[in-house]
């Protein structure tokens, strides 16, 4: 298995062979409005060329259609004919978009030996929560590889410690920028909550992304490093890869 962070929550993942792409954000840097006030978005360049992060992607999953997982850079260049996996509910506005391959999971689907399981959510808490809409989460399975969870955009809560002790995953990716909207609660995990995950998931490792993305991000890789060591965790098993990184997983 092989994971090369794009951007956000933009991944190209190898698995069992086939090239995956996921939440393609695409735009260019200061191109879309701010989330917090603070700075227009992205607060970084793409570490490549918009064409090079989605050359030879064989199938796209979508956790949800928020911007800044499913922009209109990405709508416009990906071709129309790409496979599509998405959460139910989002198929009619993908298609929509022109997109004529969208498929949503469930529960779970088989696409070329690899199992991809669908899991639930919680983008924020307590009404908030409910005004950021459904999010989805994937977890990957084949013979193969290491068993991925993917949680995708949300907090820590009872929902995501049972997809961990139900499949007891290998690799664990996390969103940790503890993006949050002016005094209110984290909207994604932020670092005492990818804490947690570390020490529940045990002893998977743990890849955070997510961060030094968008100015609603509260969390930096530095801080995150930094409660990483004071809490015993070794470099090891959270992994916080920089922009363009690739990380290789036998």
């Amino acid at each position: 298995m092989q994971l090369r962070l794009i951007r956000n929550a933009t991944l190209r993942l190898n698995y069992a062979g086939r090239d995956l792409l996921t939440d393609p954000f695409l735009a260019p840097k200061h191109s879309i409005s701010s989330f917090a006030g603070i700075s227009p978005n992205p607060i970084v360049d793409l570490p490549c060329s918009p064409q090079e992060a989605i050359a030879g992607v064989e199938i796209v999953l979508l956790s949800h259609l928020h911007s800044d997982h499913f922009d209109q850079v990405a709508q416009e260049l990906l071709s129309k004919s790409l496979p599509i996996f998405c959460q139910p509910g989002n198929e009619t506005r993908i298609a929509e978009m022109g997109f004529q391959a969208v498929t949503p999971i469930v529960d779970s689907v088989e696409w070329q030996n690899i199992r991809i399981t669908r899991t639930l959510g919680r983008h924020g808490t307590g009404k908030l929560a409910e005004e950021m809409g459904q999010v989805s989460g994937f977890v990957f399975q084949a013979e193969v590889e290491p068993t991925l969870y993917w949680a995708g955009d949300t907090v820590w809560y009872e929902e995501v410690q049972a997809v961990i002790e139900q499949y007891r995953p290998d690799v664990v990716i996390v969103h940790a920028s503890g993006a949050k909207f002016g005094d209110s609660d984290p909207i994604v995990m932020d670092t005492e909550q990818t804490i947690a995950v570390c020490q529940q998931a045990a002893p998977a490792m743990v890849i955070a992304v997510h961060l030094e993305s968008l100015d609603h991000g509260t969390v930096s890789r530095a801080e995150l490093r930094e409660a990483a060591d004071a809490n015993g965790i070794q470099p090891a098993r959270l992994l916080i890869p920089a922009d363009g990184e690739t990380i290789s997983i036998p």
